[in-house]
């Protein structure tokens, strides 16, 4: 194996760092831990919207000893008692449920700073045995203050990955967010995870402008001779870090300033659909990038996450913790699991008010990267009006995945009886109305981009136009539901299909009867995209 010569580095470090030009870990190779054997699954952890939860996230502590600027107030947080945090039983206790009999198939240890815990090798000894019965991966987040010390312990215990979350190269600036020293002790946890043949190491950033922003091309450079995963995180708002969102460095912010640089910047396919990070590879660079655009395009729609907090919450009203402690059976415990799982939301909640709100600090949250809508962004304003020229302009939706998109609209054609007769006898003048409506309908959909001047240019998959006549009321119902894999949603072509389609009918019957409406077209679902909905009532 060749080894990381980091440590021949550290000597210099200072000197390197204080340039903020410290990017050269070198090569090394990791090596696969074994598959661990399948077991059925006696139930799969499912919430109202279909989602599958295979993934839990367990956070062992809520201390931590570093004060990052983005996650701790500068005064600290009200910390829970020892007593009331999960003992090493009680997170084994639960950890196995969740795997024996929910087929959770990875589990992350976070926290606060998960190595914190001084029974965290006994905690991993013991879930490395959950792999026995169905667990595949379990994984850490940590600050790698003192990874290094526990490194070799933790990985013959069992831990296949780890997360290290660095956001400078440089030991002032270093201090200054995190409001400690440790830089190198950081960097020399790097080192030895990376010869340790972990199945993935990850290093987390959180760009901030006008703090640590000049530093992302070193971050990216960190991957030219390693295989390390660098991530860079958008700044997200918690009470006391004092978010603005001027200090954030957007998502399509961070890939055109590294493109601009490494032209050679490809976006990789994503390994699943409960991909969090967006990765990329620079040509000829071993490692690759990573963005986790929480703030700005929010992943809740494929979340597979259930995260258990220190003191043994599901959420803020549901305590596992609790329900051990007072004597609840492992079935009365899977039991408060589900129901906990169907009371899961879409999305997390917006903020309207963003910079206003008081959220729970990052450091109570147990690693969670929470998906804000940010609504006073978006939402209150028109999203094809450039916020800064006041002028029309296309969105761009170079950065976004294609996923799949459908749209269903209905509208109707008021034409009276006489006129449906016709149609349905299928002797108007001018031919088969329906039919030449449907394939009108099709032709317009496909040209949506053409007809109105800021959409974009579709492929669709799909497209399907029904039409139900209502001779009660001398109308035909109009309802298109059009589907295509983008990065885009069909709405607008939805609507263009049942216009044109009523258009058509109108023109082919318009000799017959001089006052044919048309009305009450709209939008009555949507899937894919940042939102969903639909409406029941019908015309």
């Amino acid at each position: 194996m060749n080894k990381l010569v980091l440590t021949k580095l550290i000597p210099n470090l200072k000197t390197l760092i204080t340039r903020g030009s410290y990017c050269r870990l070198l090569s090394t190779s990791t090596s696969s831990s074994s598959s661990p054997h399948d077991t059925d699954k006696t139930k799969i952890l499912k919430d109202t919207f279909g989602r599958k939860h295979d993934y839990l996230r367990i956070s062992l502590s809520e201390r931590c000893n570093l004060r990052c600027l983005y996650c701790m107030p500068e005064e600290g947080v009200q910390l829970t008692p020892n007593d009331k945090l999960l003992s090493t039983d009680e997170v084994i206790r639960l950890a196995t449920l969740f795997v024996k009999c929910f087929g959770i198939q990875k589990i992350r240890l976070t926290g606060g700073e998960p190595l914190i815990r001084s029974d965290i090798v006994e905690i991993m000894t013991r879930l490395n045995k959950l792999k026995t019965i169905g667990l595949k991966k379990i994984g850490m987040t940590t600050n790698g203050i003192v990874f290094a010390r526990h490194c070799e312990s933790l990985r013959k215990s069992g831990l296949d990955s780890v997360n290290i979350s660095l956001d400078t190269l440089r030991s002032d600036r270093f201090e200054h967010i995190t409001r400690r020293r440790g830089l190198v002790q950081v960097l020399k946890s790097i080192e030895l995870a990376l010869n340790s043949g972990f199945d993935t190491v990850k290093l987390n950033c959180v760009p901030m402008k006008s703090v640590n922003d000049d530093e992302i091309e070193d971050f990216v450079q960190l991957t030219k001779n390693t295989n390390l995963e660098v991530r860079f995180i958008e700044y997200m708002p918690f009470d006391g870090n004092r978010w603005n969102l001027d200090k954030m460095v957007t998502f399509r912010e961070l890939l055109k300033r590294i493109q601009s640089r490494f032209p050679g910047l490809y976006q990789l396919k994503p390994s699943s659909l409960n991909e969090t990070a967006r990765c990329y590879k620079v040509d000829g660079f071993m490692g690759t990038i990573g963005f986790i655009s929480s703030m700005t395009n929010p992943f809740c729609g494929t979340c597979n996450r259930i995260r258990l907090t220190a003191d043994g919450n599901l959420k803020e009203e549901v305590s596992l913790k609790d329900a051990i402690r007072n004597g609840n059976t492992d079935d009365q415990l899977k039991q408060i699991m589900v129901d906990a799982i169907q009371k899961k939301k879409k999305q997390h909640a917006g903020a309207v008010n963003i910079a206003k709100n008081v959220n729970r600090p990052m450091i109570l949250i147990g690693g969670q990267f929470v998906s804000w809508i940010l609504q006073s962004i978006e939402t209150n304003q028109l999203t094809h009006i450039d916020q800064k020229s006041g002028k029309a302009s296309m969105v761009n939706i170079e950065c976004k995945q294609a996923t799949k998109r459908e749209a269903v609209a209905r509208g109707t054609i008021h034409l009276g009886n006489d006129i449906l007769k016709a149609i349905e006898s299928n002797s108007v003048t001018k031919g088969d109305v329906l039919t030449v409506a449907k394939l009108a309908a099709v032709m317009a959909t496909k040209q949506t981009g053409h007809l109105i001047p800021l959409c974009h240019t579709i492929q669709l998959d799909q497209v399907d136009i029904c039409f139900e006549i209502n001779n009660e009321k001398g109308e035909i119902i109009i309802e298109s539901n059009v589907i295509a894999t983008h990065k885009t949603g069909v709405e607008m072509e939805a609507l263009i299909a049942v216009s044109i389609a009523a258009l058509t009918i109108y023109d082919m019957c318009k000799s017959m009867h001089k006052e044919i409406t048309i009305g009450n077209i709209k939008l009555v679902k949507k899937l894919g995209g940042k939102t969903n909905f639909a409406l029941n009532d019908k015309p």
